[in-house]
């Protein structure tokens, strides 16, 4: 097994495990210094290409991206999203994965689940590929944005669901928008580290869009702490750019290749 992935199992209820989202090198290079893990999000699709969902990202979106970021990354998990769409079945999920796999050297891969797919995980994890799971609200199957797990029944059923993909072989858990109480007895329960996004402190660790946390993105739920307010920064430096063009300040002698010369 990668000795990356045996270092977060190695995590599970020792201490906590730091995950962000990248989509190039620059942003990678800074978090590879303090994440466990880096994961290349299908929310590109909101993020950079301002799509209402992420249905339509696509593989070579993923591809291109992810070699970007890999540039950046050398100690953290290089994690992958799997668009919607490119693993409805055994096959195709393994030919798209080993394609993943191939053109951008990443750790692992990452499932949303519909309460089918641990059949996917499973054929995937018996074929070598390192595979993260994901449960609750599943952005590629589900369109409402609200709390799972919040009654006893919907419990039961997202434990059940994420017994069936441990043991599948999943190596992890994200548990996305899922209620404290349910986020703690799935921790609980489970022998892989847990992931939360909007779940409570309850999980192993904790996932946030990095565009979302700095400030950048425009999408701000309840569970996103915004730790910047690099829209105002890139704001002010463009003003000032934009003054020093206009009042003939910018360039000046010292700018030019050639020198002062010319």
């Amino acid at each position: 097994m990668n000795k990356k992935i045996l270092s977060i199992l190695k995590k599970k209820n020792k201490s906590k495990i730091v995950c962000l989202t990248a989509y190039s090198k620059n942003i990678a290079k800074i978090l590879d210094k303090y994440c466990d893990i880096v994961l290349v999000g299908d929310s590109m699709a909101n993020v950079l290409y301002g799509l209402k969902d992420t249905h339509k990202i696509q593989m070579e979106n993923i591809i291109q991206h992810t070699q970007s970021v890999k540039k950046g990354v050398k100690r953290s998990l290089l994690v992958v999203d799997m668009p919607k769409g490119s693993y409805k079945n055994k096959k195709l999920a393994k030919k798209n994965a080993k394609l993943i796999f191939k053109l951008t050297k990443c750790d692992a891969v990452k499932l949303e689940s519909n309460n089918k797919n641990h059949i996917i995980i499973d054929e995937l994890v018996k074929s070598n590929i390192p595979v993260m799971g994901h449960i609750g609200f599943t952005p590629q199957f589900k369109k409402k944005f609200k709390i799972e797990g919040d009654t006893k029944k919907k419990v039961k059923k997202l434990l059940d669901e994420a017994r069936l993909i441990e043991k599948a072989g999943a190596f992890s858990i994200v548990l996305e928008c899922i209620a404290p109480n349910a986020a703690k007895l799935i921790t609980k329960n489970s022998r892989i580290p847990t992931i939360g996004i909007g779940s409570s402190s309850n999980c192993d660790g904790q996932i946030l869009v990095t565009d979302d946390m700095l400030g950048m993105s425009g999408f701000y739920p309840k569970f996103v702490k915004k730790y910047a307010l690099l829209n105002r920064v890139i704001e002010k430096a463009v003003k000032k750019y934009t003054r020093d063009v206009k009042q003939h300040k910018f360039p000046t002698k010292k700018n030019f290749l050639n020198g002062s010369k010319f």
